[in-house]
């Protein structure tokens, strides 16, 4: 009963009875950034202004959530509703190549050596 005290409003209420996001290519460790070229939205609910307010910089979703203290799933749909209006942008992590064999024979060495 703690839990509804802390949340007096059910999770489908705040996405207006959607279970499900419209992009189905938005996952926790998906990377919002806010979109510095649209204005904000006219209405916005206080969970999306709380999103915007946050992805500022670049942040995942996960994180986003937990700094919201909502359900992932719930913030995915928040956030695909952001991203279809154009206020926030996803962005994928910069993909870095492995690291070469020779780089990982040296620290292989200098663990033996401890």
């Amino acid at each position: 009963m703690e839990d509804y005290r802390d949340h007096p409003v059910r999770p489908y209420v705040l996405t207006s009875g959607r279970a499900h996001p419209s992009r189905n290519t938005i996952r926790p460790e998906t990377l919002l950034v806010v979109d510095p070229d649209t204005p904000p939205p006219v209405t916005p609910t206080r969970q999306q202004r709380e999103l915007l307010d946050m992805c500022g910089g670049l942040l995942s979703l996960a994180e986003a959530a937990a700094h919201m203290r909502l359900p992932v799933s719930l913030v995915v749909v928040i956030a695909s509703d952001l991203v279809d209006s154009g206020h926030l942008q996803v962005r994928s992590a910069p993909r870095h190549s492995p690291p070469s064999a020779e780089l990982l024979e040296k620290v292989l060495n200098g663990l033996r050596k401890l």
